[in-house]
C-alpha cells in the first residue's frame, strides 16, 4: 500500500530541479557554445580574439569577427608600445601574404600605416602591388602620412611614375603633397605635363603643400617657377589657408 507513495517521493527531488535545469539549457541554446563563460570578456579584447583567428577558422567562417578585430587593432596600433607593435606586425605580414580578403589586406595596410616601426614601410609598400584597387589606394594614403620618411617619398614617386592605373597615380600625387622635399616636388613637376586636366589640377594642389608656395592654378606658371623663372606668388585666400592647415 505504501510503495506507490514511496515511488512518488523518490522522484520529487528531480522534479524540483527541472525548472532550473530547463532554464540553464535554454540559456546555452540562446548564447551558443562560445569557448567557456569568459568568451564575451575575451572577445572584447583584440589581443585575445586576433590570437584565436586560426583556431576559430576550424569551426567555420569568421571573416566578420576578424574584420572587426583587425579594425580595432588598426585604431589602437599607434598607442601600443614598440614591442607590442612588433608582435602584431608578424600577424599583419601573414594577412598580406595569405589572406584572400581584400578588405582584410586593406586593414592590414591601414594598421601598418599607424605603426611607428621602421619596417612598417616595407609592409605598406607591398600593398602598392596588391591586386585590389582599394588596397593600393590605402597604401598610397598611408605612405602619404609618413612625410619624414624618405623611403615613403621614394615609393610614392616611383608609383606615380610607373603605374598605369589613373586612380592609383592620382592617389600617389595627392599623398606627395604632404612630403616637403625635392623628390616629391620633382615627381609632381612631371605630373604638370600630363594630358589629364584632373591630374594637372591635383599636381598643382599638391605642389602648394610640398613647396609652401602658391603660383595660382595655371600649371604653366608652376612649371616656369619650378624651372627657376621669376613668377610672382599669388595671395592665398583664407579658405585655402584653412584647407591647407587641415590636410
Amino acid at each position: 500500500m505504501n510503495r506507490p507513495m514511496q515511488s512518488v517521493n523518490a522522484n520529487w527531488p528531480v522534479r524540483r530541479f527541472l525548472p532550473a535545469l530547463s532554464t540553464a539549457l535554454l540559456m546555452i541554446l540562446i548564447t551558443g557554445c562560445h569557448d567557456g563563460p569568459m568568451y564575451g570578456m575575451k572577445a572584447a579584447n583584440p589581443f585575445y580574439s586576433i590570437k584565436q583567428w586560426k583556431a576559430d577558422e576550424a569551426y567555420g567562417p569568421t571573416d566578420h569577427v576578424r574584420r572587426q578585430e583587425l579594425t580595432k587593432l588598426a585604431d589602437m596600433m599607434d598607442t601600443l608600445p614598440p614591442e607590442r607593435q612588433g608582435y602584431w606586425f608578424s600577424h599583419l605580414r601573414g594577412v598580406m601574404e595569405n589572406d584572400e580578403s581584400p578588405e582584410m589586406r586593406r586593414l592590414a595596410v591601414l594598421a601598418a600605416g599607424k605603426s611607428t616601426l621602421p619596417q612598417s614601410a616595407e609592409l605598406i609598400s607591398s600593398g602598392l602591388k596588391d591586386e585590389s584597387l582599394k588596397v593600393r589606394l590605402t597604401a598610397c594614403e598611408m605612405l602619404g602620412n609618413r612625410p619624414q620618411d624618405s623611403e615613403s617619398t621614394r615609393l610614392l614617386a616611383e608609383t606615380a611614375g610607373s603605374t598605369s592605373d589613373l586612380d592609383v597615380r592620382n592617389a600617389a600625387f595627392a599623398a606627395l603633397g604632404k612630403h616637403q622635399n625635392k623628390v616629391a616636388v620633382d615627381a609632381l613637376r612631371l605630373a604638370l605635363d600630363t594630358r589629364d586636366p584632373a591630374t594637372r589640377s591635383l599636381a598643382v594642389a599638391s605642389l602648394r603643400g610640398s613647396t609652401g608656395k602658391n603660383y595660382g592654378d595655371d600649371p604653366q606658371s608652376w612649371i616656369a617657377a619650378l624651372d627657376g623663372q621669376d613668377v610672382p606668388e599669388q595671395q592665398v585666400e583664407l579658405a585655402e589657408r584653412v584647407k591647407n592647415l587641415i590636410r
